[in-house]
């Protein structure tokens, strides 16, 4: 019983020896400036998605899409999003007529601040960067959607947006 006390002691301090060892081996090898808190790393500020120049070639990226591939694509949408002439605000705004209207231009639904002061109008640029990612598209906007990150669902969802609404867009 003795040697067993004695080899776990034994243990326990070649283990705390060579824990500072390593520790003490390493201050020596690797020098540094004393009073060192932290290294100043220089990163160039990226701008946000929205502010950046679209390179989209519209017809390329509608044409990879469909209106039937957008209806059932727009599923995901439904549990906060009315598509219907008439349709009620739900979690999220009505979305008939989205293509011709101005970034919270509803009157009846209550935006975020972000959404409201954004200022643009509902493109396909507009729409494809929100939904890839509407986060970083518009940040501070109350959407909990993660994103589409197809571009054959993005571009199917805004052909299928276009076509709900009174007057769609001639779109390329």
């Amino acid at each position: 019983m003795g040697y067993e006390i004695q080899k776990i002691f034994t243990a326990i301090l070649v283990v705390f020896l060579f824990v500072f060892g390593i520790g003490k081996i390493s201050d020596f090898v690797f020098k540094t400036e004393k009073n060192v808190v932290s290294y100043k790393v220089e990163v160039k500020e990226k701008t946000s998605e929205s502010s950046q120049k679209s390179d989209l070639d519209i017809e390329a990226f509608l044409a990879m899409g469909t209106v039937d591939h957008g209806k059932s694509t727009f599923k995901k949408c439904k549990a906060c999003h009315s598509i219907n002439k008439g349709g009620k605000n739900n979690i999220g705004p009505a979305l008939y007529n989205v293509m011709v209207r101005n970034a919270g231009g509803l009157t009846d639904y209550k935006y975020s601040k972000s959404l409201l002061a954004y200022g643009k109008k509902w493109t396909v640029e507009e729409l494809n960067g929100f939904l890839k990612k509407p986060s970083t598209w518009i940040k501070g906007n109350k959407m909990g959607f993660a994103g589409l990150k197809s571009e054959k669902d993005r571009a199917s969802v805004i052909l299928y947006l276009n076509q709900n609404s009174d007057n769609p867009l001639e779109l390329p």
